[in-house]
């Protein structure tokens, strides 16, 4: 009887678990979609990876896109705010006048934690950043939504490559300080285009230097019969084309798992992606091909750092009302994709959470989460490096009870066996061939500057 009861339970369970394993088919679709990755030539990758990883492209010739966005720290730089302008080192061990990158030295910290870059050039990814400041709209001349509104051009061949247009414009980023450079000059007047905006300034050192020249007619063949004739939309192209070709990455266990190949879960991994598309209703949120929805939620993460000049005493971020000037906005930030998502913390859009545990325990119960937030989750090594903003997030001010109120999430209730398993499923969320990226850092650029600090 009870062999039978046990066998009855064990069908019931696999019943439960095909049923969840059905509908994770139709909700994510088929496990691979080549052709949603557009397809670019090896010169133009080749062209991009240079750009990417050279320091040429910014005001002071001290900080690559590969500084924040590294291979060796999963496409990011590992730190909860990243260190711009006038950091030297790579990843967590940056460090800005003489003070690690641990220690939390807020006067440079950029606001918002450098998002991992993985899978970006695929069709369904339409927004970019954050906030979604970049976003695909067809109704602008440029076909997107940017900062630079009518002074963004035409020919971008995506919102990846939008984007890449963005960075060399902050002065805290790429551009630099006022003063120090035409380029940070030129950013800091929010002129971008002419001949005497960023983008040209900057396409005109590419331009200048005859191995680059070279390179883009490899990559672009036929297109320029006039070096003047490479421009910043061009470069912003070719580092989409290098993002977007190597950091593809949907070879995880889950995609064979879902193309019909059963060994490649561990039992407590299915449990947590029933959990996932159940009773932790993750799903609700991280849906579709890449675990995001690509929409804009509040959900209460705490905020730690300078902020963006929001709030009573400017030390908050108000996340997409930034952009679109809607109060029901305010707190919202994009959901990120879950792919590979235990190579890229820290988590959240300061990087308040160091580990996938204590992240999914935030989404259980924010209120209670932010009342219990510890610096510890950073790894900010003391309170004494906390600004008195983050020591009133953990007093609960005003503008925490705000933001906790504004919350779209309640309260889940889990145990942390099942936030475990949870974990184990995101743990097969990840691609092997991330694990090792050495291969994509390139022993030199055309510019002859530094790779590494």
């Amino acid at each position: 009887m009870n062999r039978l009861r046990c066998l009855k339970l064990i069908h019931f369970a696999t019943v439960i678990v095909s049923i969840h394993i059905s509908i994770a088919h139709a909700q994510y679709g088929p496990p691979r979609d080549d052709g949603g990755f557009q397809k670019h030539s090896k010169e133009k990758v080749e062209l991009g990876q240079l750009l990417f990883f050279d320091k040429i492209l910014s005001g002071n010739k001290n900080i690559s896109c590969a500084s924040c966005h590294h291979p060796l720290n999963g496409t990011a730089d590992g730190l909860p705010l990243g260190i711009g302008e006038g950091g030297t080192g790579m990843g967590p061990s940056r460090a800005l006048n003489g003070v690690t990158a641990a220690g939390f030295n807020y006067k440079k910290r950029i606001p918002r934690n450098a998002p991992a870059l993985f899978n970006l050039g695929h069709k369904d990814f339409q927004t970019m950043f954050h906030d979604g400041r970049v976003q695909i709209n067809t109704r602008h001349a440029s076909g997107f939504t940017t900062p630079a509104g009518n002074q963004t051009p035409r020919g971008l061949e995506s919102p990846l490559a939008a984007q890449a247009m963005f960075p060399v414009t902050s002065a805290d980023e790429m551009a630099g300080e006022p003063g120090s450079n035409p380029v940070a000059d030129a950013a800091e007047a929010k002129r971008f285009t002419g001949p005497d905006g960023v983008w040209e300034l900057l396409a005109s050192r590419i331009r200048a230097i005859p191995e680059y020249v070279s390179l883009f007619h490899k990559a672009y063949p036929g297109k320029f019969s006039a070096v003047n004739q490479i421009t910043m939309v061009d470069i912003a192209n070719a580092i989409a084309a290098f993002e977007s070709s190597t950091w593809r990455a949907d070879n995880s266990p889950f995609d064979r798992f879902m193309a019909g190949e059963a060994d490649c879960f561990s039992k407590q991994a299915r449990e947590g992606l029933v959990l996932f598309l159940g009773k932790g209703q993750c799903s609700s949120c991280h849906a579709g091909r890449f675990q995001t929805d690509h929409r804009f939620h509040a959900i209460a993460m705490p905020q730690i750092g300078p902020g963006k000049g929001d709030g009573s005493a400017g030390n908050h971020d108000y996340g997409r009302e930034r952009v679109t000037g809607r109060e029901s906005d305010r707190y919202k930030f994009r959901t990120p994709s879950l792919r590979n998502v235990a190579l890229t913390a820290p988590y959240g859009h300061c990087g308040a959470y160091y580990d996938l545990k204590t992240t999914i325990k935030h989404h259980l119960n924010p209120a209670s989460a932010i009342s219990e937030f510890n610096p510890a989750y950073t790894r900010v090594p003391n309170t004494n490096t906390l600004t008195g903003h983050d020591m009133a997030l953990m007093q609960n001010s005003e503008e925490v009870r705000n933001m906790v109120s504004r919350s779209e999430i309640r309260q889940i209730p889990l145990t942390d066996e099942e936030v475990d398993k949870i974990v184990e499923f995101l743990y097969c969320l990840t691609d092997p061939k991330s694990f090792n990226m050495l291969n994509q850092i390139p022993h030199r650029v055309p510019s002859g500057l530094p790779i590494t600090d």
